[in-house]
């Protein structure tokens, strides 16, 4: 701790001034360690740009190596109209020939013959509930089978469950209600989308099968994976609400609509059920002949006749009108079957999106000036080779309220074509032979029209692009480094100190720091081996049993080095020559490039440029690490940390050097004073 500080009483000296300028003698040495420590921190990042840029390109390296950058290819077809077609890398040259198309894949269809309402002038509203347009729906019986009815006996609930990773989620369920396990056969479970059947015994191993308990518990085969999305549609046998007003209030709006008869209302302690009467409410809700107000069934709001108190406890125990249909379809996955549970206050709207956003694969379709509905598979093509329907629809609601019992499947068919002579069949219009995916646009015979020709050829202009942005990126990365490794360096720029700075504007500061961070990587010797190393890897012939001599070289096939030598080696293409080799033999290209083997005169190009540049990032990292690095993992972090130290270490010293100074002064002014001091006395007894 510094001791008391005279500053100049006694001899009238600048003592701070004195001090400072003395101190600024001993920083000197201190100010050069900052330099020193500045200049290293921009060498070290100068580096990492470098290595930077190095990893970007090894990045395109690695596409060069990819069979994709060297087959591209391309389809002409004789008659765009009727059949296109386009090829993958894995596509041979060849051509094919189609004489004929004479079907066109088609998706199954089954459309209701029966319109929905039961009055064409009184249609009814899709956007509607179906309970509310009840008298609209025609609900007339189909051949022998009863007219639709909806069932009273439960509630329809949703529950959507997150896996614990056991076997056995629970659904929650209020008091005094239960699954209706009578009815397994109507609900459904998913696992993360996929149909799991529900049984009533123990589920089979190994099969997507579960068991629903009474208490709403789901047994499954086996665990299933954390944090799976368990959705499950079911029928409890009724449906428990409570609720306890924070207000004072008139109505309750319950949860459900479409109820049945079978209501009750308990507000407090006291029962109240439904006594057969209505008022403008909806059906009277009494006890031994007190009314307390009135439920309306259809949506399910409950209209006191007077306000109930806050606090007061309201239990609604009800059940609903509702109904079940199952779509199953054939698909190129296999049979594929959804059940629907449908609540009777949902609209046909509602129905209509709940399936076509399900698994069934069919999109249903209601149109409202026909009053019918579709249903259309979303794959084409026959999977049951005509031995039966594609689409069924069935249940009560799906036969009886849509109509669907009496509807007749069309479409479905595969598309039947022949190509070089061989008569086949596809399921889609679009299908892959070979690498190639054709498109069947039309149907036509050979004595409509001649057949059509596709023929399956290198893109030659493909394949030349890809070469020349590698080549592109090449000579932009050399001429990164080049420009980096032959920068001027200015001996008499160094950075610049505190002090240096508060004499400089900013714009002084910035120009001046240009020229300090300048030739930090001036011949760099990591630098200049990475550009001799690439510029070998490059001119060395590949020898490989996949390349024609007369193509071993990039000169032989239009890639040579610029005459200008200030370039530092930058590649230049001759387009035509490029192309023309690509062309005569695209293998030879290819491997040039990609080729690989044991030594590497063997390996091709990319893969010598890997070698290559993987041992100059090694280098690098070692000498100036990356992001990730700490100060001893690398040369130059190790170099930082020894100068971080010696700066630390004098300034220590200075502080002590610092104190020393002022303890001098002090003394000499104390020493001062005190000569003072006698010269005053002594005055004092001569006078």
């Amino acid at each position: 701790m510094a001791g008391i500080r005279i500053g100049g009483l006694a001899s009238g000296m600048d003592i701070d001034t004195l001090v400072s300028d003395l101190m600024k003698a001993e920083r000197m040495p201190l100010d050069k360690l900052k330099q020193k420590k500045q200049a290293l921190e921009w060498q070290r990042d100068d580096y990492r740009s470098m290595n930077t840029l190095l990893l970007n390109f090894r990045t395109e390296l690695t596409n060069m190596k990819l069979t994709t950058q060297y087959r591209a290819r391309s389809v002409t077809s004789t008659n765009e109209s009727r059949i296109s077609a386009t090829a993958s890398s894995a596509a041979s040259a060849s051509s094919y020939s189609i004489k004929s198309v004479e079907k066109l894949a088609s998706a199954a269809t089954r459309i209701t013959n029966t319109s929905l309402s039961g009055d064409p002038n009184s249609k009814i509203d899709a956007s509607k509930s179906l309970i509310s347009q009840q008298d609209k729906l025609n609900t007339t019986a189909v051949g022998a089978s009863p007219g639709f009815t909806w069932s009273e006996d439960g509630v329809v609930g949703n529950a959507t469950l997150v896996s614990d990773g056991t076997s056995g989620p629970k659904i929650t369920l209020n008091a005094n209600e239960k699954i209706a396990t009578t009815k397994l056969d109507q609900m459904s479970v998913k696992v993360n989308g996929t149909s799991y059947k529900i049984v009533s015994g123990t589920p089979a191993a190994g099969k997507n099968e579960v068991q629903l308990a009474e208490d709403g518990t789901l047994t499954f085969s086996g665990p299933i994976a954390k944090d799976s999305s368990i959705k499950v549609s079911y029928i409890a046998d009724q449906k428990v609400e409570t609720n306890k007003l924070t207000a004072a209030t008139i109505e309750w709006q319950l949860g459900k609509g479409g109820l049945t008869m079978d209501f009750s209302l308990k507000v407090g302690d006291v029962a109240y059920t439904i006594d057969g009467t209505q008022d403008e409410n909806g059906h009277r809700l009494v006890n031994n002949g007190q009314y307390i107000g009135s439920i309306n069934l259809e949506t399910g709001k409950v209209k006191f006749d007077a306000e109930q108190a806050a606090d007061t406890e309201l239990t609604a125990t009800y059940k609903q009108k509702y109904s079940s249909f199952n779509i199953t379809t054939q698909t190129s996955k296999g049979e594929v079957s959804e059940n629907f549970l449908v609540e009777a206050s949902e609209s046909l709207n509602q129905v209509v999106n709940r399936v076509n956003s399900s698994n069934a694969g069919v999109s249903m379709f209601y149109d409202s000036f026909s009053d019918k509905i579709s249903l259309t598979r979303k794959e084409t093509g026959d999977f049951l080779a005509g031995t039966g329907n594609e689409i069924s629809a069935t249940g009560l609601f799906a036969e009886s309220l849509l109509k669907f019992a009496d509807s007749a499947e069309s479409g479905g068919e595969n598309a039947v074509f022949t190509i070089n002579g061989l008569r086949t069949e596809r399921n889609s219009n679009t299908f892959e032979m070979n690498g190639v995916t054709f498109t069947l646009k039309q149907t036509f015979t050979e004595t409509e029209a001649p057949p059509v020709s596709l023929s399956v050829n290198n893109d030659t202009t493909k394949v030349y692009d890809n070469i020349k942005s590698f080549i592109d990126k090449y000579n932009e990365l050399i001429d990164k480094i080049s420009k980096k490794s032959s920068e001027e360096y200015y001996r008499d720029y160094k950075p610049l100190t505190d002090e240096q700075k508060e004499q400089l504007s900013d714009k002084q500061q910035e120009q001046w720091e240009e020229k300090a961070k300048s030739g930090l990587l001036r011949r760099d010797p990591i630098l200049a081996q990475v550009l001799n190393g690439m510029r070998s890897n490059f001119s060395t012939p590949v020898k490989n049993s996949e390349v024609s001599p007369l193509f071993s070289q990039l000169a032989s096939i239009g890639i040579s080095t610029t005459s200008n030598y200030l370039e530092g080696g930058k590649l230049q293409i001759d387009e035509a020559k490029l192309k023309k080799a690509i062309e005569e033999d695209p293998q030879s290209v290819e491997n040039l490039f990609r080729g690989s083997g044991t030594t590497s005169a063997e390996q091709g190009i990319a893969h010598r440029l890997t070698d290559t540049i993987n041992a100059a990032m090694d280098k690098l990292k070692a000498k100036a690490g990356n992001t990730f690095s700490t100060n001893s993992q690398f040369l130059l972090g190790r170099q930082l940390t020894n100068v971080t130290s010696q700066i630390s270490t004098f300034e220590n010293r200075l502080t002590k050097v610092e104190d020393r100074y002022w303890r001098q002064f002090t003394a000499m002014e104390k020493a001062i004073q005190r000569s003072n001091e006698q010269a005053t006395y002594l005055m004092q007894q001569f006078g």
